[in-house]
């Protein structure tokens, strides 16, 4: 996947409506599946403990949490794009987040994007609500579908 690159705002603003590069596949270790429930103080069996997920589980192995998936949206949209003149980025906030697929261990992910809406923001930034899906390789139905929306400044 190569990365989109962008001027400035300005030049981000003819995104709208348009998907943004396919991001690239990571896989989901059981070690990053531990650090999260560690993070987030989520120990249900069904993440952490292996064996009892091998035996019980319907999956028949651990499942990440479904906020892991949210988690790693920033990260998978600062690898689609980047605008050159943006000195800061937060979090602003997510819409209809739906989590229609678990993720088991060793699954491999990646997002697709596109630009939904940008609305400035003060004289020097912009609010961005981005269509996030993330897919599950060999899989139909995405382990994410959400909203997420940036704010993006110069």
């Amino acid at each position: 996947m190569e990365t989109q690159i962008f001027k400035n705002i300005d030049a981000f603003k003819a995104s709208l409506g348009k998907p943004l590069p396919d991001g690239e596949w990571y896989t989901i270790t059981q070690q990053m599946i531990n650090d999260f429930a560690n993070a987030t103080l989520d120990k249900q069996w069904i993440h952490i403990d292996e064996e009892r997920a091998a035996k019980e589980s319907p999956f028949k192995s651990t499942v990440a949490h479904g906020f892991m998936s949210v988690a790693m949206i920033s990260k998978m949209l600062e690898n689609a794009f980047k605008i050159e003149s943006v000195t800061m980025g937060l979090n602003y906030g997510m819409n209809k987040v739906r989590f229609p697929n678990p993720v088991p261990v060793n699954s491999e992910l990646r997002m697709l994007t596109s630009v939904k809406e940008i609305v400035n923001l003060g004289d020097n930034g912009v609010k961005v609500t981005f269509n996030c899906t993330i897919e599950i390789k060999g899989q139909e139905k995405p382990a994410c579908v959400a909203e997420f929306i940036a704010a993006l400044f110069e």
